[in-house]
Order: C-alpha cells, then sequence, then structure tokens
C-alpha cells in the first residue's frame, strides 16, 4: 500500500507539512531499527530516549519522510506536529483504510478481569457465527491464527496494522483489552469502538499514574470517546461513577439493581451457574470459571455480546460452551491428591479474589505463593502481602518479576504488609517456593500460585529475561513428587 504524504495528514488538528505534499509513504514506523525504503518515521519522545536524535539513521535506512515536533535539518519532508505520538494512531488508521470502521470492535478496560472477559466475549461471538479477532495480555489472534504480543495494548501503528489484518481474513469483530497507558499514550485513539466495557478499578500502575483519580480518568477516555455502547460493572464504586456520566448498561454480580443483575449464584468444582435477571427476561447462565469475580466476568461479557447483536439466550449458550482462559485460575493436574491452580492475580484486590474463591473449593488447608513485580507500584506490595497472610493457612513469599530491583528489597515491602508471620515462609528462588509448597501440601489442600499466570519468562536487571513458566514449573514438581520423570 502507498499513499501521499498529505493524505494521510488529513485526519491531524493541526500540522505543517514541510517539503513535497505528493511524497508516496509505503510504510509506517517508530523504530529507526525497522524503517524501510519509503517508511513515515515517527519520531516519538519517550523516556529514555527521543526519536528526533535518530532521524538522521531513518532518513539513511530510507525514511521518505518524517513525523516531528520541530523542522529537522534534514532533507526530506517533515510533518511538523505537537505530539508526535498523538498523530501515529489517526495517520496508521488513514494508512491502513480505517479497519475498525469495517468491523465491530470492543473495547474491555479496567485492572482486573480484563483479559478473562475479552476471552468469554470473543468465544461467545465466535459461538454466535461472528468471526472475531483478540488482542488482549496473553495473545493476539488474527483470522483464526495465534499469535504472540509484547504488551496489553500494542502501539497504534502495530494495532492498525492488525486490524486491517483481521479483516482481510475475514474476522467480522475484534475484542481487546485497552490498558491505561493505551490511553493516556493515544495507542487507542483512531479505533471505531462499538463497545467499550468497564471491569473495576483497584490499585495498581500508581507507578505510571499520580493516584487513582488520575487511573481513573485515563480509563474513562476510553468512554468519553463516545463508543457505540458501553458496560459497566456498578459493583465498582468507579462504574457508578462512569454509569453517571455516560449513557450505560449496568451489571452486577451482587444482586444489584442494574440492566444486567446475578442472582442464585452457585459454585461447584466445574464453575458456576447463576440467574441473569434482565430487560430480556430471566437467563439461565452457567460457565466454567469459579469465584464471584468470575461471576462479574461472565456478566460483563453476556451484556457485552447482547449489546453487540447475539441473540440473549444464544449468548448465554455460548457462555457455557467458553473455554478456559490461560493463566486465570487455570488447574495443573498430575493426578496428585490436593488442587494447584496458576493466576496472574498480580494487585491487592485480585490476590484476595482468587485466594476467597480458592478457600470456597478447598477441604484443607489453602497454601499461597505471593511475589510483587519490580520497578512498579511499590505502594501495592505491602497491601498483596496482608491478603495473603490472611486469606491462606500458609503463605510463600518469594520473587515475581524484579526487573531492576533488588528481590529481597522487594520481599521486605510485601512482608511489610503481614503482621503475623508466623505461618509465612520466605524463599526468594520462585522455583524453589513452588516446589516448597506443593511439598507442603496434603489430600484434600489447594496451593494458588499467583503473580504470574501465563507469562512464560521472568524478568532481571538489565532486561535479562529466563524462561520460567510457573504452570511447567508445578508440573515438574508434581511429578517428581508422584515419582515421575520430571
Amino acid at each position: 500500500m502507498v499513499m501521499r504524504l498529505d493524505q494521510l495528514a488529513r485526519d491531524l488538528a493541526s500540522s505543517e507539512l514541510v517539503g513535497d505534499p505528493g511524497t508516496d509513504i509505503a510504510s509506517l514506523a517508530f523504530d529507526n531499527r525497522k524503517v524501510t525504503p519509503g517508511a513515515l518515521f515517527f519520531c516519538v519522545r519517550g523516556e529514555k530516549s527521543d526519536g528526533h536524535d535518530f532521524a538522521p539513521a531513518a532518513v539513511e535506512a530510507g525514511a521518505a519522510a518524517l513525523v516531528c515536533e520541530r523542522r529537522l535539518e534534514l532533507e526530506v519532508p517533515q510533518l511538523v506536529v505537537d505530539d508526535s505520538r498523538a498523530a501515529m494512531a489517526p495517520i496508521a488508521a488513514c494508512f491502513n483504510g480505517y479497519p475498525t470502521q469495517e468491523m465491530k470492535v470492543a473495547g474491555i478496560t479496567g485492572t482486573n478481569g480484563k483479559t478473562t472477559t475479552a476471552f468469554l466475549l470473543r468465544d461467545m461471538l465466535e459461538y454466535a457465527g461472528v468471526p472475531s479477532g483478540l488482542m488482549g495480555t496473553v495473545k493476539q489472534v488474527v483470522g483464526g491464527v495465534e499469535e504472540e504480543v509484547v504488551r496489553t495494548t500494542p502501539e497504534a501503528i502495530d494495532l492498525q496494522a492488525s486490524f486491517r489484518r483481521m479483516s482481510e481474513a475475514g474476522d467480522e469483530a475484534c475484542v481487546m483489552e485497552v490498558s491505561s497507558h493505551a490511553m493516556v499514550m493515544h495507542r487507542a485513539d483512531a479505533i471505531d469502538f462499538d463497545l467499550a466495557v468497564f471491569t473495576n478499578l483497584t490499585q495498581d500502575h500508581l507507578d505510571f499514574h499520580a493516584d487513582m483519580e488520575d487511573y481513573f480518568q485515563a480509563k474513562r477516555l476510553l468512554f468519553a470517546a463516545g463508543p457505540g455502547a458501553a458496560v459497566v460493572n456498578v459493583d465498582d464504586e468507579y462504574g457508578r461513577r462512569l454509569a453517571t456520566e455516560f449513557d450505560c448498561l449496568t451489571y452486577s454480580a451482587s444482586g444489584s439493581a442494574a440492566d444486567y443483575a446475578a442472582v442464585d449464584v452457585g459454585f461447584d468444582a466445574g464453575g458456576a451457574a447463576f440467574t441473569v435477571q434482565s430487560e430480556h427476561g430471566e437467563l439461565a447462565v452457567r460457565t466454567g470459571l469459579p469465584g464471584s469475580f468470575n461471576v462479574a466476568n461472565a456478566l460483563a461479557a453476556l451484556a457485552g455480546a447482547i449489546a453487540l447483536g447475539v441473540d440473549p439466550h444464544e449468548a448465554a449458550a455460548g457462555l457455557a460452551e467458553a473455554g478456559r482462559v490461560p493463566g486465570r485460575f487455570e488447574p495443573i493436574d498430575e493426578g496428585q491428591s490436593f488442587a494447584v491452580l496458576v493466576d496472574y492475580a498480580h494487585t491487592p484486590d485480585s490476590v484476595e479474589n482468587v485466594l476467597r474463591a480458592a478457600r470456597g473449593l478447598t477441604e484443607g488447608r489453602l497454601i499461597a505463593i505471593v511475589g510483587a513485580g519490580g520497578d512498579r507500584d511499590r505502594a501495592k506490595r505491602p497491601l498483596m502481602g496482608k491478603a495473603g497472610a490472611e486469606l491462606a493457612d500458609l503463605t510463600v513469599i518469594t520473587s515475581d518479576n524484579p526487573r531492576s530491583e533488588d528481590p529481597a528489597r522487594i520481599i521486605e515491602d510485601v512482608l511489610a504488609g503481614i503482621e503475623d508471620r508466623e505461618s509465612v515462609v520466605v524463599e526468594e528462588d520462585r522455583d524453589q517456593a513452588i516446589g516448597l509448597a506443593i511439598r507442603e501440601a496434603g489430600a484434600g489442600d489447594t496451593v494458588v500460585i499467583a503473580g504470574k499466570g501465563h507469562e512464560q519468562g521472568q524478568e532481571f536487571e538489565n532486561g535479562r529475561k529466563i524462561p520460567f513458566d510457573d504452570r511447567d514449573v508445578a508440573r515438574r514438581h508434581l511429578r517428581e513428587l508422584n515419582g515421575k520423570p520430571a
């Protein structure tokens, strides 16, 4: 695909085009290492580097023009804008032929539950005969083909290109997780959202946001953008705020007054069953995911599917058939006499939710493995430790993704929230911590490995990453416990 530079600039609120407006653009790039001949290079300022400094290298690599925030002494056309990053989305949407206008797009935002809700909603759409793509934390699915992801919401250039590939592959819808970072950094601009879903807001990412209000305002941007429909959780105080500010469909897992309210909720080893009271009458619903928090996720997906045009009863049937989500309350079974569950819980609220759900399924002791990531919100660490120690019979505090921080220092932060440490064990090595918890477990117990979920690596200093999957590590220790080859 080739477009003229002036055509690509047509959706920008303000810009100055210096040089030949008819310059042909064959591709888009914000990393000079990925520039190909004919590319339009975006000089994006980051925390540690400034894309303007790499403009000469981009031109040398074949960039035909630049998007920049100041005129540069380079002999190529330049599109001078106020914010190069903000210009990426409208230009990328234009370059790819506005692909989200050809599909139904659902954006899921919130602190916890985004991934599960997105997976459920996509499965329900597929069940209803709507081929659907997926973008999120665990994976990306384009035309039925799974792809790896780098971040929850990709940069706008990659995002719009993926939308184009989805449309060309026959996808009629896309369900995507939308992070607060993505909203603030304009990655999710220029998307024609047919649906926005809000799950909840609890403490997280306060290393990036100034406070909870700032965090909420970032999430609010998705609804302020004017999606076709909105679904919000009114069991959450921030969801109730959204419901007063925007025209929303509401849901409640606690049976409170809402457009979709769950009543008569029951749990068993196979998941949850409940009745949904709605304007469509009562719907009998079942999900294979246990826990009250998953009732909320299921409600969000159900309301979202109906808002996108799926028949209510077909949506309920699709929910019952929806598959499990990798690394979300995922059982690990090697024939042992106790349960092992791996979950992505990495906030105080999610640790509490997962442990409460596990307690409801446990006859014996509840053993929890808890850790916190480095270079992230420090304030949540003691709260995570507190939740683990108060809700489990034995809590193993360990390392998560320490990144550039000292793992021992992070563990101390987690321990700071625990008053009674009698039933708390510290094992910095995560592999050994998982093994310790599994060896401590007996018949009827449950081991919850919280924090990393689906992740397949552990991150250390200077970007070093080693292969590490909680699920594989748990299987190895279980097989060793059962005397099987590891």
